[in-house]
């Protein structure tokens, strides 16, 4: 059974849940691609970033799944408190890290001062690096409401919400690429704007509604996800082989773009095999310590979203990139994806035992006795039995965190 108004079950998506760290590791990886990736990588190094830009799709229909199945009974008199709650999550992180870059990068710009106040103000309206996520979440929870009021007018239409909200991303991208669209809703600026990711939250939103009936698809057609994943990877593939060579070029814009209409096939059938994977990862079958791992790899993807530039900035600061010229660059990637994601985790989880926990990580303060005994007390919290699907329901605004 779907979701309703007025009714709202406890029971904490573990599958969704696990598809985090699975999603940050590519996150990470894509960026470590960019920042090392040796000059002669050329055709190998976008293609592989051609698959990998798949993350910021998952990273939203993750957002977009947790946050509907969480709150799909708000009522009108909860928003100021739910905006709120976004924006001590969200909102501050994103101002925090902002700041933090902006200090890390200020020394080697050669900015004045007026300079570095422009500079910072540009960042805070669009967006650092990676964070430009965290621009387009804000958007989505403002017009969270919209998208309610959407799914539930809808009801028993849901097919043909998500069938249209599909052909628009295609139409949209299209649009995009062959520069129909003005020049400030196409390049950086598509980056940071929600239109060129809503069809990826209408589905998070909707796999959320139908969350029973999603599960029992995805697993009873996963052959068909991974074939399909393979499939539609290779012709994204050889789209990017087909421009980056010039045989043919597509429009505008580079043959690695994230916002081409062939990629939208691509990252359906990817986001799923991730949400397989997850699956694997949290199953009766897996040893209690992977799980607990797991959670604690879900746990801490925000804060390693949030910090591993700062590893990536260091590592290149140290030479890392001149790894390359003995060490063949995917295994350098390899290592410094692995390094960098789990630095971060560790930063992260000292930072949730600090008064700075929310401001850094988005997490409640966690006591310090908790860290000496690490994966051990995350065991005992986490083999404590779940409350069943059919439990009573509780206020929509004291639920899981669905960041």
């Amino acid at each position: 059974m779907g979701l309703s108004p007025g009714r709202l079950t406890r029971q904490r998506l573990d599958h969704v849940d696990a598809m985090r760290p699975v999603k940050q590791f590519g996150v990470v990886a894509t960026h470590s691609l960019v920042a090392f990736a040796p000059a002669g990588s050329g055709l190998a190094a976008g293609a592989t970033l051609m698959l990998l830009h798949v993350t910021r799709e998952a990273f939203l229909f993750i957002s977009a799944c947790m946050l509907t199945y969480s709150y799909y009974n708000l009522k009108r008199q909860d928003l100021r408190r739910f905006w709120r709650r976004r924006l001590v999550t969200v909102g501050i992180p994103y101002l925090c890290w902002t700041l933090i870059y902006f200090a890390v990068k200020l020394p080697g710009s050669n900015l004045s001062a007026l300079g570095a106040l422009h500079h910072l103000g540009f960042l805070l309206l669009t967006g650092y690096y990676q964070l430009y996520f965290l621009v387009v979440l804000l958007q989505f929870y403002l017009l969270f409401p919209v998208f309610l009021w959407l799914l539930r007018r809808t009801e028993g239409r849901h097919a043909l919400v998500l069938a249209s909200s599909g052909a628009l991303q295609i139409g949209y991208l299209a649009l995009m690429r062959w520069s129909v669209l003005p020049a400030g809703l196409r390049d950086f600026s598509a980056s940071r704007e929600i239109m060129s990711y809503q069809f990826y939250l209408i589905a998070g939103c909707l796999a959320a509604v139908h969350y029973s009936e999603f599960d029992a698809w995805v697993r009873r057609h996963r052959r068909h996800v991974l074939v399909a994943t393979a499939a539609t990877g290779a012709l994204a593939e050889a789209w990017y082989f087909v421009q980056g060579t010039n045989l043919v070029h597509f429009g505008s814009g580079l043959a690695s773009d994230p916002f081409q209409p062939i990629t939208v096939p691509y990252n359906v059938a990817a986001i799923l095999a991730i949400y397989l994977v997850g699956v694997a990862l949290v199953s009766p079958e897996r040893t209690r310590r992977t799980v607990v791992l797991t959670h604690m790899g879900s746990d801490d993807s925000y804060g390693v979203y949030l910090a591993q530039m700062l590893f990536i900035y260091g590592l290149a600061g140290l030479g890392w990139g001149h790894l390359t010229n003995v060490v063949p660059w995917p295994i350098v990637l390899v290592v410094t994806v692995v390094l960098v994601f789990f630095l971060s985790a560790a930063l992260t989880e000292l930072l949730a035992r600090t008064p700075v926990a929310e401001s850094l990580t988005g997490r409640k303060q966690e006591p310090w006795h908790t860290l000496v005994p690490g994966w051990l007390y995350r065991v005992t919290t986490a083999s404590a039995p779940k409350e069943a699907p059919d439990a009573p329901p509780q206020s929509s605004l004291e639920v899981q965190d669905p960041i």
